[in-house]
């Protein structure tokens, strides 16, 4: 019993990488491996390697990285050939890119050590993953199936996608009326992106108590949910994302939202608007934060 309590209380404070980190991490790899062409592979952990590191590594060998994307919290890197590499950082998984003979005193701390997958470049640059837990994965994949994939294919609609003005969202949440905005938000299925820290601080920035029902939102509490969605997400983005304990980029540093986060990891807390406390809620065995003045 110990040990499952245990394991429950970390999974619950472990920073998963969600929609900013993930973008984060593709936009800095357009950047710097876009136009590189892979040389090899290794792994000491090959079962996290699909369909298998026989068929990976030949697979991307002599093969040119010519784009980058992120479909949901997966990252895409598209190759020559019409071949792509997929890869899911799962819980606490990073990529790490380090240049030919490059010194980085951040690829020191112990959080980066746990290094099980490494594909190298031709011009001695390489990209690592660390991951302490091993859940995190990669494939090699067509191209033209990628969206076929099982874990893609069901995805919902990007959280940040152009294509997700306010009237979309409107009829979205109309499809799931009966459930509860705290739990529905976290539905992939539903909306793509959205995990845990940013759920806490939509719900908040939008004024809007977890257990809500969507069928009981106002037209204009759904609105001002859409418009907190957005914001909230957009400037992850742009402080690179949220390390409250374990996310890093690619060149080992932290994020930086974490300094402006209003509820998340803050149970005890005085609000930020006012004079309560920011209490923790489990929704489907999940820690939610939120101002009883604040949410209503």
């Amino acid at each position: 019993m110990r040990s499952k309590i245990h394991l429950f209380f970390y999974v619950n404070i472990l920073n998963m990488p969600e929609l900013p980190e993930v973008q984060t991490i593709v936009d800095d790899l357009e950047r710097k491996v876009v136009g590189k062409t892979i040389v090899d592979v290794w792994s000491d952990y090959k079962k996290a390697v699909r369909p298998s590191f026989s068929v990976f590594k030949k697979g991307v060998l002599k093969r040119k990285v010519v784009g980058t994307e992120r479909r949901g919290k997966h990252l895409v890197l598209n190759l020559t050939g019409g071949y792509s590499i997929v890869i899911h950082l799962k819980m606490i998984g990073h990529l790490l890119f380090k240049r030919k003979g490059e010194k980085n005193k951040k690829f020191e701390e112990k959080i980066n050590q746990y290094i099980h997958h490494i594909i190298y470049f031709k011009n001695g640059d390489r990209l690592a993953m660390s991951d302490m837990r091993k859940f995190a994965w990669m494939r090699f994949i067509k191209t033209d199936s990628v969206g076929k994939m099982k874990e893609i294919a069901q995805l919902g609609i990007d959280a940040l996608s152009s294509d997700l003005g306010l009237k979309k969202f409107e009829e979205l949440l109309k499809k799931r009326e009966k459930g509860k905005i705290g739990i529905v938000i976290l539905d992939q299925k539903w909306i793509a992106g959205v995990g845990n820290i940013y759920r806490s601080e939509i719900l908040f920035e939008a004024g809007v108590a977890p257990e809500r029902l969507i069928k009981s939102l106002k037209r204009e509490e759904r609105k001002k949910l859409y418009l907190a969605m957005r914001k909230v997400l957009k400037k992850s983005v742009r402080m690179r994302g949220t390390s409250t304990v374990d996310y890093r980029d690619i060149s080992g540093k932290k994020g930086r939202f974490q300094n402006f986060l209003k509820v998340y990891g803050k149970e005890g807390k005085q609000c930020a608007k006012c004079q309560g406390k920011i209490e923790r809620l489990k929704l489907n065995q999940r820690s939610v934060f939120w101002c009883r003045q604040c949410q209503k």
